[in-house]
């Protein structure tokens, strides 16, 4: 009878180790979806979008999306984004490892009255993960990604998973 009265504890324990193992569960337990999420296609398909990068500086520098722009994730400078990108209009993507943290900086983004805010599905992780391509801080190629810890890289299938610079 035991047995029985501790296997549902066993299955709940089961299932919330497991909800986390993919993108797209990650996105449906952390976002409430305020910020419209864009595809890494359709990333591509529009032309004058500021790519805003909002992870670590240290995750920036092992690479990010080409062009993107760093803005980081706690302390990020509302008025340096209003003097850069002076026009609300202005097609905005965010984006992180996989799409938290930039929907917050997207929500921010949209409470300063910018119109056109979208936060790429599945970030970095999803990007590299289609074999798209990404750059370092010299501007080169690379597939080295910051995975940000051992739980979240578990998202990241391909590429080559960084946890720290060497100093």
């Amino acid at each position: 009878m035991s047995r029985l009265f501790l296997m549902p504890f066993f299955l709940l324990i089961a299932f919330g180790c497991s909800s986390q193992n993919t993108i797209e569960k990650t996105l449906e337990r952390f976002n409430s979806g305020n910020v419209p999420y864009i595809t890494t296609d359709e990333v591509l398909e529009i032309p004058g979008a500021v790519l805003l990068d909002t992870r670590k500086e240290e995750e920036y520098k092992v690479s990010h999306l080409e062009n993107a722009r760093w803005v980081g994730y706690r302390n990020v400078n509302l008025s340096a984004i209003q003097q850069q990108i002076a026009d609300k209009n202005t097609p905005i993507i965010v984006y992180c490892s996989v799409g938290v943290r930039s929907e917050n900086v997207g929500e921010t983004l949209q409470k300063a009255g910018y119109t056109n805010v979208k936060n790429l599905y599945g970030g970095i992780f999803q990007w590299v993960n289609e074999g798209k391509p990404i750059v370092n801080s010299n501007a080169q190629k690379t597939d080295s990604v910051h995975a940000y810890s051992k739980h979240w890289g578990n998202l990241l299938t391909k590429g080559t998973k960084v946890y720290s610079l060497k100093k």
